[in-house]
């Protein structure tokens, strides 16, 4: 106790549970900052690419607008965009480009001496066609008959240039008398094989009832044609087989063979 009988009084301390506790922001974490400026450099990249690459679509529109331009201004194009107008500045475009005024594209022909210089032939029927081994006889000179610059030998046409060959034939036949079976073939020799290569054929059966309206004439006439582009080497020999040959009608113009190069 103190002196003069008085007692101290003690501290009291009073804690505020209303009082409001001011939050102190914490330090931002160093990784997540650099994670944004990268992306924000990845942004700014992609923009600047955009850049380069929309320039470089303008320049390459803007030089193929200048090539056309100039392609416009050239003495040729004006010749075909106003061929009176070119005409009349000068003779030596004109020469070039030639007097015809056209917008068709020219077309490369063949020079006449090579046309006559193609092979061709056509045979015609003769009065006695049948010929050894079913090979039918023809007549290659007089008449319609003609060979040009190929051969001819025992109903055989002998090629004598390489090419590209239209070869056609047709024959007729009395089939009057019973049922036969009729083959029509062309047949190609060549030097590559020993046996002869068959190159078209046409087969049919013919058979004349006993009651037919023909009957009175004695004549059941049956035709067969044949055509087709062959590619032919210079010693291939061309010709005809038929069956029942005996049948065949004579004659120059029931029946007829032959072939023309239409490529060299």
């Amino acid at each position: 106790m103190a002196e003069g009988g008085e007692g101290t009084c003690p501290q009291v301390f009073v804690v505020d549970s209303q009082a409001n506790y001011v939050s102190v922001p914490s330090r931002r974490n160093p990784r997540w900052a650099r994670a944004g400026q990268k992306f924000l450099f990845l942004l700014v990249g992609l923009a600047m690419l955009g850049l380069v690459v929309e320039g470089f679509l303008i320049y390459s529109l803007y030089k193929k607008t200048e090539a056309f331009s100039l392609s416009g201004s050239h003495p040729l194009c004006q010749n075909q965009s106003n061929p009176k107008t070119s005409g009349q500045q000068g003779g030596t475009i004109m020469s070039q480009v030639g007097p015809k005024e056209s917008n068709e594209i020219p077309t490369v022909r063949p020079h006449p001496e090579q046309v006559q210089q193609r092979p061709f032939a056509q045979l015609i029927g003769s009065s006695n066609p049948v010929g050894q081994n079913n090979v039918v006889q023809w007549v290659h000179k007089g008449g319609d008959g003609i060979t040009h610059n190929m051969g001819y030998k025992n109903g055989r046409l002998l090629v004598e240039k390489e090419g590209y060959y239209y070869l056609y034939s047709k024959v007729t036949l009395n089939t009057a008398e019973e049922c036969s079976l009729n083959q029509h073939k062309v047949m190609k020799d060549t030097k590559a094989y020993d046996v002869s290569i068959e190159l078209m054929k046409s087969k049919s059966l013919r058979c004349r009832l006993p009651k037919s309206p023909k009957a009175s004439d004695g004549e059941d006439l049956f035709n067969s044609f044949l055509a087709g582009i062959f590619q032919l080497q210079k010693g291939d020999e061309i010709f005809v087989t038929l069956d029942n040959i005996q049948k065949m009608l004579p004659g120059t113009t029931d029946n007829l063979m032959g072939a023309f190069m239409i490529f060299p």
